[in-house]
């Protein structure tokens, strides 16, 4: 696995092992990060199951301001903390191990840029949206990667879907919350 394009690109980051973990592939992540692009400077980024933290090291290397990765696996933290270090990104980067629908009941925090990565066919998903209300700034985007059966809400609290692309087995899904002004 590599970092596609910014400051830390072509660096090697460390994915996990295991029949339970299903990283990103590339030309998925290609695509997501299109979608985004004119999003993620200065951004601050939150990286729900974050597993190798590969969402978030993107982001960080396309010029987002600060990342909070959440995920519950003592493998994955090792993991991030490693990916993180490889990047330099240290001084950027806060890491935390802990359940990720936990974490947003517990968090204040705004976040420009939300990423949603869950084990497939959990119904982790639908949750995690209920969950992310009250916590994009304005104008902020969840991106969510889920398996392509699976239907998501039109609104889901202060979060309206703007597109979906299907990438295989794979879709992505955009929401944004409305300007407050």
């Amino acid at each position: 696995m590599r970092v596609i394009t910014g400051v830390a690109k072509g660096r090697k980051i460390r994915a996990l092992d295991g029949d339970d973990v299903r990283p990103t592939i590339e030309r998925v992540k290609e695509a997501m990060f299109s979608t985004i692009q004119f999003e993620i400077e200065g951004a601050n980024v939150l990286d729900l199951f974050a597993g190798s933290g590969q969402l978030g090291i993107e982001a960080l290397s396309r010029g987002a301001r600060h990342c909070t990765f959440v995920d519950t696996s003592a493998k994955s933290i090792d993991c991030i903390r490693e990916n993180i270090k490889v990047v330099g990104f240290n001084d950027r980067a806060r890491i935390i191990p802990a359940n990720s629908n936990s974490f947003l009941k517990g968090t204040t925090e705004k976040f420009d840029l939300i990423f949603v990565d869950p084990p497939y066919e959990k119904g982790i998903v639908a949750k995690t949206l209920n969950n992310l209300s009250g916590k994009a700034a304005s104008n902020g985007k969840v991106i969510c990667e889920h398996e392509h059966r699976l239907e998501l809400p039109q609104i889901v609290g202060d979060l309206t879907m703007k597109k979906q692309y299907k990438h295989g087995k794979t879709i992505i899904t955009i929401y944004e919350k409305g300007d407050e002004s």
